[in-house]
């Protein structure tokens, strides 16, 4: 089959209503091969989940405390997380022999790093990497670090999938079933915990402008 040229051009969508996890990896899948073999264009997916949790590769079976909703196991790097309503979840799709000069995994995370930072100082949040800890991480005031923003990726034939999450406005009390990667001495925390008040379709705008890839 012929590939198309898709001039570098990333499709970008975003599903409003929310989208079974077990919908949401066969769609990738399908479209990693899609992207490998030239049929279609790369793709960045924002979208929500209903409320459950997903184990990573790396995920320990004693950090599954008390789950209340249902549990994927799935080939995304990483520990456990919670998603659900109030969090933006970013599936990114992107073929990184096109991206990159040489395929490099650890850029590519970082790449992803810097884009949520990017993001997070549209909105005078200041998020930071910790070293030795995945994901974003912001400080409050007399507290220890808190989660805003989770990674988990996965690279089949140097072609990404997963992707990161950013809470926006979830109910953080969802977090408590289980050890949010694996972590059980910092938070979790979100926009609304913050006191940032914005609107989903806002926080797509900000990824959208920011976006670097």
């Amino acid at each position: 089959m012929q590939n198309i040229d898709f001039n570098n051009e990333i499709e970008w969508k975003i599903s409003q209503s929310p989208v079974e996890y077990k919908t949401a990896v066969k769609v990738m899948e399908e479209r990693v091969a899609a992207i490998r073999s030239g049929e279609k264009a790369e793709l960045i997916w924002l979208l929500e989940h209903p409320p459950l949790y997903t184990a990573g590769t790396s995920a320990k079976a004693a950090d599954l405390l008390s789950p209340k909703f249902p549990v994927f196991e799935t080939g995304r790097g990483g520990q456990y997380t919670y998603h659900g309503p109030g969090q933006r979840v970013i599936y990114v799709m992107l073929d990184l022999k096109k991206r990159q000069k040489a395929p490099d995994i650890k850029q590519y995370i970082c790449d992803l790093e810097q884009w949520i930072i990017n993001t997070l100082q549209a909105y005078d949040i200041t998020g930071k990497r910790i070293s030795g800890r995945v994901g974003i991480w912001v400080e409050r005031e007399g507290q220890v670090e808190a989660k805003i923003a989770a990674i988990g990726v996965r690279v089949r034939h140097w072609v990404t999938y997963h992707g990161i999450s950013i809470n926006l406005n979830p109910d953080l009390s969802h977090f408590s079933d289980i050890v949010p990667c694996g972590i059980s001495d910092a938070g979790v925390t979100s926009f609304e915990s913050l006191g940032v008040m914005a609107s989903m379709n806002e926080l797509d705008g900000a990824l959208e402008k920011n976006l670097t890839f």
